[in-house]
């Protein structure tokens, strides 16, 4: 491939994707909403009086992918969980072991949590914001320990996927999960 190859596959050639219905857009607000609102509000009320919380910043990026892009194979059940909950393992073992030198902690915890969501099956892009939430993610996130890969990334995570089941199949034209494993 010569220099002007490279560049020109910087052009794009595909046409856009046309303009989704009304309706999606409803189904996917509501799901965000609902599956948002229940983690923000259990949060609030329950985990953050006992130090804990359930809602992290990568979320907000899982709820696009489990309510308006429903079909997306990184949107599916087990990419959801296997992804927030091994990225956070991953976060939080880079972490405790490069912690001292955080930007090399946060460049190795994003890129070992994409090597091991691709070797699991599980890639959903939001893990890499839990891995890098583990550890720039201050005190009280660091003082979780292995705990932050299962609350809040794998319970919160749970909770989307319990809403999406719900609101994504209230619809008659939509349909969700794809598949399961």
């Amino acid at each position: 491939m010569n220099v002007i190859e490279y560049f020109s596959k910087m052009k794009g050639g595909a046409k856009s994707p046309p303009r989704v219905a009304l309706s999606e857009i409803f189904w996917s607000w509501l799901g965000a909403v609902i599956g948002i609102g229940i983690c923000g509000y259990l949060s609030s009320r329950y985990f953050e009086p006992k130090d804990l919380t359930l809602i992290i910043g990568s979320f907000g990026a899982s709820a696009v992918l489990v309510y308006a892009a429903i079909k997306s194979p990184l949107a599916q059940p087990r990419n959801l969980i296997g992804g927030h909950i091994i990225s956070g393992i991953v976060g939080v073992a880079c972490y405790q072991l490069f912690g001292d030198v955080v930007w090399m902690a946060a460049a190795l915890g994003v890129a070992c949590a994409i090597a091991a969501m691709l070797a699991t099956k599980t890639v959903h892009p939001p893990g890499g914001a839990t891995a890098l939430i583990a550890v720039i993610g201050g005190k009280k996130i660091h003082d979780l320990g292995f705990l932050y890969a299962f609350i809040p990334a794998g319970l919160g995570a749970l909770i989307l996927l319990i809403v999406a089941l719900l609101v994504n199949n209230l619809s008659k034209d939509r349909r969700y999960p794809e598949y399961w494993l």
